[in-house]
């Protein structure tokens, strides 16, 4: 491999933005993602030359005159340690080293975590946010003259020539039968089918000459004899002279009128802090429920989240305070469900798409799931309600909720029940979550 090959390698594994998404959720440092959201880029220095300006000496001289047997040579650069230093005297490992950022916008997030994953979650705009004019679709029977739809009334008049038009030749014919009047003509044009009206047959036979009302013995016989012209031969043959319009006739062009509706979501995210909910249980909560803010955030036009923190009471906190809190009381959890529809009553359901997430290591206290929190879920209108249970080390005794919750919600389909026990489960559950959402 020659130096150019080389140098093209390096630069493409350089050039690898950013790391398998799963993995940096899995094990990635998901601090910050207010706005854009950084995830780490291996870096690799390409190799290169670099030359010193300083006068180092001719070729093959040294410094201070020839050295006598013996005597040691000093080495630019060299502070006497092994001859590996940078002349500053650090300590091996001190000092930072050079990071590199791909910065991925929540939007971005959201397609590469919906390709990732196999999701397809489609929000739907609820708000009216304004009322839109859009292509001249609609049709009314009132306008001013400059939204006339000529093609329309054109085509009813042609409709209406078409349907009534007759072959005048043959009426005429029909005139000249002996003994016949305009009412026998009338009446036996009825019969072919033929639409004329007695005026206009009245006004026909006024114009036969005396010598020529006698041509035929019989309609019978006239009919046998003149051959009916198919109106599109005589409008091949004459052309068209006139197109009947009336005014019922008119139609007028108005724009169709389209709502723009917002997307709008509410998340209302529900954490355990009760003593039992140790550091580990509190990392996989965070590591479930960040990537899940980011996805949706990107997936909305507008985002709120409303972190709800609970032991036996429930309180609402900022983000900032929301993973790390731990407390030392005991475990209702109705009681942030009892928060988080207070919560969710400013934003109605009309005009916000609305989720409710809850995560802990699914100790409750007694009862509580069966009497309380199911029916809070049943009656909490919501896309998604959501249970992560956190129990690194396996199930204990006690750790009943998300078993209940999962037994007495069978019947409803926006409800995911899922566990993690460490980092590798994390990106399942995350899908079991948005899989729901999304009908998969």
């Amino acid at each position: 491999m020659g130096l150019r090959e080389d140098l093209e390698r390096f630069r493409e594994v350089g050039e690898q933005r950013r790391p398998d998404l799963t993995e940096f959720i899995r094990e990635g440092d998901l601090s910050g993602g207010d706005g854009d959201i950084r995830i780490p880029v291996k870096m690799v220095d390409l190799p290169g030359f670099e030359y010193s300006q300083r006068d180092m000496g001719g070729v093959g001289q040294g410094q201070g005159g020839q050295p006598q047997p013996g005597q040691p040579v000093d080495v630019p650069g060299d502070d006497g340690d092994d001859g590996d230093g940078d002349g500053d005297g650090d300590e091996p490992g001190e000092g930072e080293g050079e990071h590199g950022y791909y910065e991925m916008d929540p939007s971005e997030f959201a397609e590469e975590l919906d390709d990732q994953l196999g999701l397809d979650l489609e929000p739907k705009g609820k708000q009216v946010v304004e009322e839109v004019e859009g292509d001249f679709t609609e049709l009314t029977r009132a306008g001013p003259n400059s939204t006339l739809d000529f093609e329309q009334l054109f085509k009813q008049g042609l409709k209406r020539k078409l349907a009534t038009d007759f072959d005048e030749e043959y009426v005429r014919e029909a005139c000249r039968v002996a003994g016949a009047d305009a009412r026998d003509v009338f009446d036996f044009c009825r019969g072919e089918n033929v639409l004329v009206s007695l005026a206009w047959i009245d006004d026909a036979m006024g114009d036969v000459p005396d010598d020529e009302r006698d041509r035929w013995a019989s309609f019978d016989e006239m009919a046998e004899n003149v051959e009916r012209t198919p109106i599109n031969q005589r409008i091949r043959r004459d052309g068209l002279k006139q197109v009947p319009f009336r005014r019922e006739d008119e139609r007028y062009r108005h724009p169709e009128v389209e709502e723009k509706r917002q997307k709008n979501v509410v998340v209302v995210n529900i954490r355990d802090v009760s003593g039992s909910m140790r550091k580990r249980k509190r990392e996989l909560v965070e590591r479930v429920f960040t990537p899940l803010d980011w996805y949706l955030t990107g997936k909305y036009d507008e985002a709120t989240f409303h972190y709800v923190a609970h032991d036996a009471e429930a309180w609402e906190v900022e983000r900032g305070e929301f993973f790390g809190i731990r407390s030392g009381g005991g475990t209702r959890i109705s009681s942030a469900y009892e928060l988080a529809a207070e919560i969710l009553a400013e934003y109605p359901w009309s005009e916000w798409n609305r989720y409710v997430f809850a995560a802990g290591d699914s100790e409750n206290s007694s009862n509580d799931t069966t009497e309380n929190v199911v029916p809070l879920m049943r009656s909490i209108d919501a896309n998604l309600h959501a249970y992560v249970e956190t129990q690194p080390g396996g199930n204990t005794i006690n750790a009943t909720h998300a078993e209940e919750v999962e037994s007495a919600l069978t019947d409803l389909d926006n409800v995911a029940v899922t566990r993690v026990g460490g980092p590798e489960d994390v990106t399942g559950a995350i899908y079991d979550i948005l899989s729901t959402e999304d009908g998969s």
